[in-house]
């Protein structure tokens, strides 16, 4: 579905699923009268919005008039500082806001915020969309604007009665003077309103919580009908005037360049065909259709140049292998820099009598997300740049096209659509985005480009997910306790892969799952040897612990077989002064019906086993069982059980299906996932070649959340870590074969 964008639409007939530009003209003429403009330049010249926001303080979240637009049909529009993906944001933010503003979520129209410093309101200074942070750092943030918005409606419901605002009070949607049983509805205050300051942020107090009628509760999502019935737009939807579509075909190898042209004539004479392009390490071919560009790029047959010396991305070598390189990060002796290191783990190590080796790696993963990339660039008479681009940092983003094109911030107009699946993919990665490609050939047609990558092209330049081989060795006492534990991790972190380099300090998401662990183990180190890879890398849905729990859980079991001890037991034991984590290992149990560990028989005559794994990730605790079975050779998950504490809860629907979704890919990771390189390609360039997890293979999940009242976590990335642990342990207890690698395709169990 094409969504053609008119400049001159209405933003007071706007929804969700339909585009929206920014523009200075669109807000100008397009902006409902009597609106209260809460909003950024909603209309972007009005006097009093520029005041507000260059009187606001400093403190975060205050500049009410670049988030909130009430309507007098009593619709409130909120410019969220997060993108949404699917999981939830932008729900979330409607029943944060709407909670102290007292206006029920169902009357919100959300759309992601344009990029600028008004919408920075995590506690940690950074507007992206990633780490789980939207929510739990953006939390009271967010409830502040809604109160500061509401006592801006009651000061002016106050002049409009005539009675002192401490007389009123507010139902969802109205201001209430209770003594003469008169109210006033949002959207009738709206022109009153328009004109008071935003109050003192100190000023305003918040909700108790039990009083909460949206916050906590499984609150509808807001873009559900919109995407169940087709209407929500992503960005491979849009359409504007005059507007080419191109495809690429890039390089087999990254850092190859594009040679001669064999055959450039007769692309150029296909049908639909508009220009044939030359890209850095990519040639693309524009036309009136994209199936006309697909099947013409597709048939350019290029002499590619091999990566010279001084080629500005990482060359892949045309002998790389994966496998080879597991190998390679598993005999690598160091340098190792600590990032723990408590006791003396050297000398427990070489005196004690029961000593624990074993190595284990992870596979390299691709994001494989629905959405294939794709980007929308149109320059503007005056010399404007607009970008449509799914993107999770909007203002990196937008620097970062400055930055290519040499235009100031000012000129660059940048639209966050709807994501087709997050994971990690759409941060700011320099080989493998589609926007640099989309400008440039905008800029030299001269008219407006909309790129798609096929699935192939996505396959090939997808940044993966990291590797590591960890080494580690352990030490029981003479009761078969954890007395000491190392690992030594050979990898590069997804942030250090970024910078081309380790940093000073090092790359907290290499570590991430290894490091943290809260078992009482005294003697403890942990390390890191970098070891820089040929592949490019980035951030996968929850980082570092998708490799490093499995890793560290896994290691834990077999130190509670060799001790003779039971894993869950021995968790216990470790955590015996943690009440937080004892709570939630104990209630993972009672969710399963009880810790077994098995074998057993199972009502279908199935022979079953179970394992049980934990997590810390992003501010959030996790207790995971899983149970298995072997069918012809291969692992089949039965049942997932999840105890998620994540401190306290905004939708505990959204939290379920969170878990739900977590669970689905940690599976699929776990039992099939796999990007193989061979010769310094990728094996799979589609799905044929690359399996995820299919429905048949899917597990029941079962969740209990556990709020214990601690500082809130993240929900999105936390309840995937723990999987593939869990289900290793179960089938170690099932089989004796005992899992140190991914996937479990790759073995075969009996």
């Amino acid at each position: 579905m094409n969504v053609r964008i008119d400049p001159s639409q209405q933003a007071s007939v706007l929804d969700l699923h339909e585009p929206i530009n920014v523009s200075r003209r669109r807000f100008l003429t397009g902006t409902a009268v009597g609106a209260l403009v809460l909003g950024f330049g909603l209309p972007l010249g009005a006097t009093r919005v520029q005041a507000a926001v260059a009187a606001a303080t400093a403190e975060r979240g205050t500049q009410v008039p670049a988030f909130l637009e009430i309507r007098p049909d009593n619709r409130v529009r909120l410019l969220c500082p997060f993108m949404e993906g699917g999981q939830g944001t932008f729900t979330a933010m409607a029943q944060i806001v709407g909670e102290e503003l007292d206006a029920d979520p169902a009357t919100f129209l959300v759309e992601a915020a344009p990029p600028g410093e008004a919408y920075v309101v995590l506690e940690n200074g950074m507007r992206i969309t990633g780490g789980s942070m939207s929510v739990r750092m953006s939390y009271p943030v967010m409830r502040r604007l809604g109160a500061l918005a509401r006592a801006m409606l009651l000061q002016a419901g106050a002049q409009q009665l005539g009675v002192p605002v401490s007389e009123l009070s507010t139902e969802p949607g109205k201001v209430v003077h209770a003594k003469s049983g008169r109210s006033l509805a949002y959207g009738e205050l709206a022109e009153r309103a328009m004109d008071l300051p935003v109050p003192d942020p100190a000023s305003v107090k918040l909700r108790d919580p039990s009083q909460f009628r949206w916050i906590g509760k499984p609150v509808k999502r807001l873009d559900a009908y919109d995407k169940s019935t087709g209407k929500a737009l992503y960005s491979i939807d849009l359409k504007v005037d005059d507007m080419l579509h191109a495809a690429v075909q890039h390089a087999p190898r990254l850092g190859m360049t594009v040679g001669n042209l064999r055959n450039e004539d007769q692309v150029k004479a296909m049908k639909g065909v508009h220009s044939v392009h030359r890209l850095p390490g990519a040639v693309a071919v524009l036309a009136e259709r994209w199936w006309h560009a697909k099947r013409a790029v597709e048939a350019i047959q290029v002499d590619w140049q091999e990566p010279t010396a001084d080629s500005k991305v990482r060359p892949m070598p045309a002998d790389f292998s994966s496998d080879a390189w597991f190998k390679r990060l598993a005999e690598d002796k160091g340098p190792a820099k600590d990032d723990e290191n408590q006791g003396d783990v050297a000398a427990i190590l070489k005196e004690t009598k029961t000593r624990i080796d074993a190595t284990y790696h992870n596979q390299y993963l691709n994001h494989g997300q629905l959405e294939p990339p794709s980007a929308l660039a149109r320059f503007n008479p005056d010399g404007s740049l607009e970008v449509w681009l799914p993107n999770q940092a909007p203002d990196m983003f937008r620097a970062d096209i400055a930055k290519r094109t040499g235009l100031d911030l000012s000129r660059i107009t940048l639209h966050s659509p709807l994501l087709g699946g997050f994971f990690g993919r759409h941060f700011l990665y320099d080989s493998a985005s589609p926007y640099p490609q989309a400008i440039a050939l905008a800029k030299a047609v001269g008219r407006p480009v909309k790129l798609i990558w096929s699935r192939e092209e996505e396959f090939l330049r997808d940044v993966l997910r990291p590797v590591a081989a960890v080494n580690f060795r352990a030490a029981l006492d003479n009761d078969g306790w954890p007395l000491a534990i190392e690992a030594i991790s050979a990898t590069e972190g997804p942030t250090e892969a970024l910078a081309g380099k380790q940093g000073e300090k090092l790359d907290p998401t290499a570590l991430e799952g290894l490091s943290g662990k809260s078992y009482a183990i005294a003697n403890k180190r942990i390390a890191q040897i970098y070891v820089k890879g040929p592949a490019m890398l980035g951030y996968w849905r929850s980082v570092g612990n998708s490799l490093n729990d499995f890793f560290y859980e896994s290691f834990l079991d077999e130190l509670a077989d060799k001790g003779g001890k039971d894993p869950f037991d021995l968790r216990l034991h470790l955590l015996r002064d943690n009440k937080r984590l004892t709570t939630l290992l104990q209630a993972v149990a009672e969710l399963s019906g009880g810790w077994k560990r098995g074998p057993f028989t199972a009502e279908d005559g199935s022979k079953r086993a179970r394992g049980v794994a934990m997590a810390s990730p992003f501010g959030t605790e996790t207790a995971v069982i899983a149970e298995v079975s072997i069918e012809n050779g291969q692992v089949k998950v039965h049942d997932i059980w999840q105890a998620i504490d994540p401190g306290s809860i905004v939708n505990p629907a959204i939290v379920e299906a969170q878990v739900n979704g977590a669970v689905a890919l940690g599976l699929s990771q776990t039992l099939v996932e796999e990007a193989v390189w061979i010769d310094g390609k990728p094996r799979a360039r589609n799905y044929d070649l690359y399996p995820i997890l299919p429905p048949a293979r899917m597990a029941r999940v079962h969740v209990r959340v556990v709020e214990s009242g601690e500082k809130m976590g993240g929900i999105g990335e936390p309840p995937l870590p723990a999987v593939a642990p869990a289900v290793a342990n179960a089938v170690a207890a099932l089989t004796g074969q005992r899992v140190r690698s991914l996937p479990m395709s790759r073995h075969t169990f009996t």
